[in-house]
């Protein structure tokens, strides 16, 4: 795994992370409720930059995009789950769960160790 895909994985959970919250925040705090555009510019901007971010790493890791489009979605696997769990009681461990986790380290594993050409 080099630097480049470390720094990938962390922006894609970062950048997720923001993304569950803009989207979420107005089913766990009541406060939120109401509130599209501030939560869109709050968590949505540093979102945005944080995928802009961890693409390039990507790219520049695996030199093509479709590596790095699937390592985006298989991190949401990771973080999603954990924040769902975690803030609104929603548990990872029903057997479809389970198993698109398990798919997902798949994914993950294929696009960090599976090397092309």
């Amino acid at each position: 795994m080099t630097p480049e895909l470390m720094r990938a994985c962390a922006y894609y959970g970062m950048g997720q992370m923001l993304a569950f919250f803009q989207v979420f925040s107005q089913h766990i705090w009541p406060w939120w409720q109401g509130k599209p555009v501030l939560a869109t510019m709050l968590f949505g901007v540093p979102a945005g930059f944080f995928f802009w971010f961890a693409t390039r790493e990507a790219v520049l890791a695996m030199g093509e995009a479709w590596g790095p489009r699937m390592l985006g979605f298989g991190m949401s696997y990771i973080t999603f789950p954990i924040l769902a769990w975690y803030f609104m009681n929603e548990t990872p461990f029903s057997p479809k769960t389970l198993l698109c986790i398990m798919l997902s380290f798949c994914i993950i594993s294929i696009q960090l160790f599976w090397k092309t050409s």
